[in-house]
Protein backbone atom coordinates (compact mmCIF):
# COMPACT_ATOMS: atom_id res chain seq x y z
CA UNK A 1 0.00 0.00 0.00
CA UNK A 2 2.47 2.37 0.83
CA UNK A 3 3.75 2.28 -2.62
CA UNK A 4 0.67 3.26 -3.76
CA UNK A 5 0.44 6.59 -2.20
CA UNK A 6 4.01 7.57 -2.62
CA UNK A 7 4.10 8.18 -6.48
CA UNK A 8 0.44 9.74 -5.55
CA UNK A 9 1.75 12.72 -2.93
CA UNK A 10 4.78 13.21 -5.19
CA UNK A 11 2.57 14.27 -7.97
CA UNK A 12 0.52 16.09 -5.57
CA UNK A 13 2.96 17.88 -4.45
CA UNK A 14 4.57 18.87 -7.76
CA UNK A 15 1.04 20.15 -8.95
CA UNK A 16 1.21 22.40 -6.03
CA UNK A 17 4.13 23.52 -6.54
CA UNK A 18 3.59 24.35 -10.19
CA UNK A 19 0.36 26.15 -9.39
CA UNK A 20 2.05 28.59 -6.63
CA UNK A 21 4.98 29.09 -9.09
CA UNK A 22 2.39 29.78 -11.95
CA UNK A 23 0.19 32.03 -9.25
CA UNK A 24 3.57 33.84 -8.22
CA UNK A 25 4.60 35.04 -12.08
CA UNK A 26 0.84 36.14 -12.77
CA UNK A 27 1.28 38.20 -9.32
CA UNK A 28 3.92 39.59 -10.02
CA UNK A 29 3.16 40.50 -13.85
CA UNK A 30 -0.21 41.97 -12.81
CA UNK A 31 1.21 44.71 -9.97
CA UNK A 32 4.17 45.39 -12.94
CA UNK A 33 1.46 46.61 -15.46
CA UNK A 34 -0.63 48.44 -12.85
CA UNK A 35 1.96 51.72 -12.75
CA UNK A 36 4.50 53.54 -14.58
CA UNK A 37 6.84 53.39 -11.29
CA UNK A 38 6.16 49.26 -11.29
CA UNK A 39 6.99 48.68 -14.56
CA UNK A 40 9.84 50.92 -14.66
CA UNK A 41 11.47 48.43 -12.47
CA UNK A 42 10.18 45.72 -13.73
CA UNK A 43 12.08 46.07 -17.04
CA UNK A 44 15.04 47.07 -14.98
CA UNK A 45 15.32 50.69 -15.69
CA UNK A 46 18.31 52.31 -14.19
CA UNK A 47 17.98 55.92 -15.53
CA UNK A 48 14.69 57.87 -16.92
CA UNK A 49 15.70 59.73 -19.36
CA UNK A 50 11.80 61.24 -20.49
CA UNK A 51 8.72 60.96 -19.34
CA UNK A 52 4.98 61.96 -19.82
CA UNK A 53 1.28 61.04 -18.36
CA UNK A 54 0.78 58.59 -21.82
CA UNK A 55 4.89 57.11 -21.95
CA UNK A 56 8.32 57.33 -20.82
CA UNK A 57 11.69 56.32 -21.94
CA UNK A 58 14.42 54.80 -19.92
CA UNK A 59 17.95 52.98 -20.07
CA UNK A 60 17.53 49.74 -18.47
CA UNK A 61 20.52 47.88 -16.73
CA UNK A 62 21.95 46.45 -20.10
CA UNK A 63 21.93 49.85 -21.71
CA UNK A 64 19.28 49.93 -23.86
CA UNK A 65 16.92 52.65 -24.50
CA UNK A 66 13.08 51.26 -24.37
CA UNK A 67 10.03 53.21 -24.26
CA UNK A 68 7.17 52.08 -21.97
CA UNK A 69 3.72 53.25 -22.88
CA UNK A 70 -0.22 53.37 -21.12
CA UNK A 71 -2.33 51.39 -22.99
CA UNK A 72 -5.98 51.02 -21.06
CA UNK A 73 -4.51 52.43 -17.74
CA UNK A 74 -1.87 49.41 -17.57
CA UNK A 75 1.58 49.97 -18.51
CA UNK A 76 3.81 48.12 -21.59
CA UNK A 77 6.82 47.88 -23.48
CA UNK A 78 6.31 49.63 -26.81
CA UNK A 79 4.57 47.61 -29.34
CA UNK A 80 4.21 45.27 -26.62
CA UNK A 81 0.28 45.76 -25.37
CA UNK A 82 -2.33 43.79 -25.73
CA UNK A 83 -4.19 42.77 -28.81
CA UNK A 84 -0.54 43.23 -30.59
CA UNK A 85 -0.63 39.28 -30.58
Amino acid sequence: MKTKKTPLLFILIVIILIFTVVSYQFNNLKKAHSSFENYYTFRECVQLLEKTDSYGICKNSSRQIIKIVEINNKWYLDGDGPGIW
